[in-house]
């Protein structure tokens, strides 16, 4: 059974490794989009701008059609970076919409900016799966993420010992590993994981694939 990343800036396909790239319509790079190798698309936070999002929603609504765009996303808020959040939430909800209407889950960047997401999930009642890519945040934020319905995807954070994700890790089942931007090798994020909560790799890897069926059931 092969490692499962569920979300890679990487290029690169890996042996013995189902990967899904993350890919950013707010480039030219939707021009020429993958036909086949599974990918994400979405407007991300850092870049999406208010005044081209009619046009590249127009794209992103045919180009998400297509079998192998797996996730809508990575797409998010960010307080730190782009537009500011009121902005940001409208494009955001854009792509849920866009997310809904295909049965899509979500791949989400979230930077110091939670409880806005969690208000426009309750506000929304988004149906579709809510995954925050990434998650290196407190043991007690994630459970209350969790407690909202959101799914939680770890990285390297997990290589921290006690760090909130590696805590989460031995206490939950439904959750998924990704290497992002890292030169971390998804081995190594699994093969950490499996410490943690006292299984073989295989198990992981069995465990994990069981998550991602069933986010394709839930559509």
């Amino acid at each position: 059974m092969d490692f499962l990343d569920i979300h890679t800036h990487q290029t690169a396909q890996q042996k013995g490794v189902a990967s899904i790239q993350s890919l950013s319509l707010t480039s030219d790079i939707f021009l020429a989009m993958p036909k086949t190798k599974a990918i994400s698309i979405g407007l991300h936070p850092w870049y999406a701008t208010l005044d081209k999002l009619d046009l590249q929603m127009k794209y992103m609504s045919v180009l998400a059609n297509q079998a192998n765009v797996k996730l809508i996303g990575e797409c998010g808020l960010d307080k730190l970076i782009g537009e500011n959040i009121e902005n940001q939430i409208t494009i955001l909800e854009k792509q849920i919409a866009l997310a809904e209407k295909l049965g899509k889950p979500l791949i989400l960047h979230c930077v110091k900016s939670f409880s806005e997401l969690i208000g426009v999930k309750d506000r929304l009642k988004v149906k579709v799966p809510m995954i925050i890519h990434g998650f290196n945040k407190n043991e007690a934020l994630g459970k209350q993420l969790l407690s909202k319905g959101f799914l939680l995807s770890f990285g390297i954070s997990i290589l921290k010992e006690n760090s909130g994700a590696a805590k989460l890790i031995q206490h939950y089942d439904n959750f998924f590993l990704e290497t992002d931007d890292s030169e971390t090798s998804i081995e190594e994020i699994y093969q950490t994981a499996a410490n943690l909560k006292k299984c073989s790799v295989d198990e992981l890897k069995a465990l994990i694939f069981a998550n991602w069926k069933k986010l394709n059931l839930i559509r």
